[in-house]
């Protein structure tokens, strides 16, 4: 929603703006100009990167309208769940909760949190991390190593998008700039033409810089900032479920676990000590 009250307001901005100075808007309809610059950014975009990429960055942009993002409600489902596997593995022991992690889909206890389970990396961390102590005797700061590598390759991918984005940001004043020229060539074939016509001729020209520099800088750059803060997003939420598991693995009681992941969540988005007790009490019915 916020994306859509701001690209609105950089219409309105810019073109009222030039419509208080008595601007003609027909003038600013050059299809021709359009077709060159996006067209060219669509292209470059499409040269530049995998198809992986470009399904990544299609996914992100809808994320950019929907304004989803991590909120306390996510948070406090996250140390719920994981409460709840602390305290299975607590009292039925560590491989009660075999068949949880192999089918995190058909859990019951997963089932319980469906926002989580849309989240692949979050399952991904949760169910590798418990596997990986099931099945082997790695030690707390082998394992903390570990995460902090798949983290790393998690933020790495989910910069790839904005990273792709910010490069058709950038090409935009250039193509905008090639637009130009393009009419600028055009208008020396019609050199013998009386004022009016070179006139109008420049102007179309002049529209393509105009169109690449505004579209750079009101539109494209700023999703890709959106995207990179997406990523950041991410990261943060599964620190969270890093620091919890790690603390529990390390020995601590299901609920210090809990507190440790809750200490770590951005302020804005923290439930307070006093909201995790009452979450955990009606947990437990």
């Amino acid at each position: 929603m916020l994306a859509i009250i701001g690209i609105v307001i950089v219409f309105t901005t810019v073109i009222g703006g030039y419509l208080l100075e008595h601007g003609n808007l027909a003038v600013l309809f050059q299809p021709a100009e359009f077709l060159i610059i996006f067209g060219a950014a669509i292209g470059g975009f499409l040269i530049s990167s995998p198809s992986k990429v470009v399904k990544a960055v299609i996914k992100s942009i809808s994320r950019i309208f929907r304004g989803k993002t991590f909120d306390k409600k996510d948070y406090t489902e996250a140390l719920m769940l994981l409460n709840g596997i602390f305290y299975k593995i607590r009292q039925q022991g560590l491989v009660s909760i075999e068949s949880d992690v192999d089918s995190p889909q058909e859990s019951p206890l997963f089932s319980q949190y469906p926002s989580i389970l849309n989240n692949t990396h979050a399952i991904d961390l949760i169910t590798d991390t418990l596997r990986t102590v099931m099945t082997t005797t790695i030690a707390p700061h082998e394992l903390d190593a570990l995460i902090d590598h798949e983290l790393d390759v998690y933020y790495e991918e989910m910069m790839q998008p904005a990273k792709s984005v910010n490069f058709v940001a950038d090409a935009l004043p250039g193509l905008g700039i090639v637009a130009a020229v393009l009419g600028v060539v055009l208008t020396m074939g019609k050199i013998s033409e009386p004022p009016e016509v070179l006139g109008k001729c420049i102007g179309a020209a002049l529209v393509g810089t105009f169109i690449g520099v505004l579209t750079c800088y009101g539109f494209v750059g700023p999703m890709g900032k959106n995207i990179e803060h997406q990523a950041g997003e991410n990261i943060l939420y599964l620190t969270v479920l890093k620091v919890a598991l790690l603390a529990f693995i390390g020995g601590s009681a299901p609920k210090v676990a809990v507190e440790f992941g809750r200490r770590v969540i951005p302020a804005n988005d923290r439930p307070s000590f006093i909201e995790i007790e009452e979450a955990l009490r009606q947990s437990k019915g």
